[in-house]
């Protein structure tokens, strides 16, 4: 049973990786003088889009100009919020990217403009820097001695514990210039035996902390015969004293300093997203001390990219806002990408281009998404298949081509899984067009279900047809 239980214990979780929308998509496709490649990191055409967000993109990595907005409009379809997913993958994990949608701002439990000041903090960093005393160095030996359990039958109850509490040991540590033995206490001891370190590893230890961190194996040990993993990072060993003074960069979000300062569990609350309403005086009181920071050098201001998908569902007062949160010194970049033509501006009943305010319109440097041509819907597709790991015949990907540019591109990536879950059931290898004409018949596009609706109006539900009025009522009202 003991066995039993082990084997469960140890056994591998697996990691489900599932397939989303824009999950091929890698990067900007953009080589080193901002020229978009016709395919490239998942992206295909939309090559003038992409060589403006590049250098929007530039914009952004230099971090000396924010509260810039860019708006993405194009048709359904036609790659938006891929050159922003793009955008984000280009810029790296220290640049911070918030993505929000337009409708989530009215379900959330809280005001709408601070839902948008959440978002606009959280797409600001900081970097701050503190110097640090840290012992660096190459594991010659390390020896720990567990002291033998006291003897006699009152203190046989407690041995496990007196012979935990009072370990003792010994740590060698080199550089390539010198070479010295500490006394480890109790909790390094405990700090050293959790990370696995062993000899010939090279280490960094924290003075202040306490924490250590493995920095990798030594470059002198790699041709030791030991069972190293893969990812094994074999590194020199260090080179001066083992005593240094280090500056240590940590980068968080304005977001997450002003949750952790609101609450007294403001830390726990990071992880739950409980973070509710946050008073602005705490949030001045923030703006002020990382003000003071600046200017003594200790921190700087990394102004990230905002984006919101769905703009046209923001409504007048959202609106209202944004154009004074982008005066703000404090503000990033803001991408806003919209699918809508000349519509009515949500909370009024004036209409605008994309149904954002004129006024608002005129702060923003416009980059328009073009629909894609045939052979670029092939190429997309042909992405598609490689990510969602399906092997499809030529014929088929042709046929594919043909259904997409006649239909949308959305509906031919929705039909690639379920030709080949009808290929499956066949118990194919390949996918062929009997596949693909099977997934079409069985799930219709847009043009094919309104044919249908119009067709067999009269058997639905709620079917009303307007009553023509007539002239006699018009003149009596």
């Amino acid at each position: 049973m003991a066995e039993l239980k082990k084997l469960s214990e140890s056994r591998d979780l697996t990691r489900i990786e599932r397939i989303g929308a824009h999950s091929h998509i890698r990067g900007l496709g953009l080589d080193s003088s901002l020229e978009a490649r016709a395919v490239s990191e998942g992206m295909v055409g939309q090559q003038s889009a992409r060589k403006a967000a590049g250098l929007i993109l530039q914009l952004i990595r230099e971090g000396k100009i924010a509260g810039r907005a860019i708006l993405l409009a194009g048709q359904p379809g036609t790659g938006k919020t891929a050159i922003a997913m793009g955008l984000a993958k280009s810029l790296g994990q220290e640049t911070p990217f918030a993505t929000v949608s337009g409708s989530e701002l009215f379900s959330l439990e809280m005001s709408k403009t601070e839902a948008l000041t959440q978002a606009f903090r959280r797409a600001i960093g900081v970097r701050i820097k503190e110097e640090a005393e840290i012992i660096e160095g190459e594991v010659v030996e390390i020896t720990i001695d567990r002291p033998a359990a006291t003897a006699g039958g009152s203190a046989s109850g407690s041995s496990g514990q007196s012979s935990s509490a009072f370990k003792t040991g010994k740590l060698t540590l080199k550089t390539t210039d010198m070479e010295t033995v500490y006394d480890l206490g109790n909790k390094m001891i405990e700090a050293l035996t959790k990370e696995k370190v062993q000899s010939g590893d090279v280490i960094a230890l924290d003075k202040v902390s306490g924490k250590v961190t493995k920095l990798g194996r030594s470059i002198g040990r790699s041709r030791d015969y030991d069972a190293v993993g893969p990812n094994t990072k074999f590194v020199r060993c260090p080179e001066g004293e083992l005593q240094k003074r280090k500056e240590v960069v940590h980068c968080v979000t304005l977001h997450e300093i002003d949750v952790i300062n609101s609450r007294t569990q403001g830390f726990l609350a990071l992880f739950t997203g409980d973070t509710g309403e946050i008073r602005s005086e705490v949030r001045e009181q923030i703006d002020t001390k990382v003000a003071e920071w600046r200017e003594e050098g200790k921190a700087e201001i990394v102004p990230g990219v905002l984006f919101i998908d769905e703009v046209h569902m923001l409504d007048i007062e959202c609106f209202s806002f944004l154009n004074r949160a982008l005066e703000n010194d404090m503000a990033p970049i803001l991408v806003i990408a919209t699918n809508r033509g000349i519509t009515t501006i949500r909370g009024t009943n004036y209409r605008s281009p994309h149904g954002i305010p004129p006024d608002f319109l005129d702060r923003l440097l416009i980059i328009s998404t073009q629909p894609y041509t045939e052979e670029e819907i092939r190429k997309i597709l042909d992405i598609r298949c490689e990510e969602e790991d399906v092997e499809m015949s030529k014929d088929a990907k042709v046929l594919l081509t043909k259904i997409g540019a006649e239909t949308s591109l959305r509906y031919a990536i929705n039909l690639i899984t379920a030709a080949a879950l009808a290929c499956q059931k066949r118990r194919g290898k390949i996918v062929e067009m009997e596949d693909i004409s099977r997934a079409y018949q069985l799930f219709l596009d847009v043009k094919r279900s309104t044919q249908y609706l119009m067709e067999y109006q009269s058997q639905y539900m709620f079917n009303e047809v307007p009553r023509e009025v007539d002239e006699d009522e018009t003149m009596q009202s």
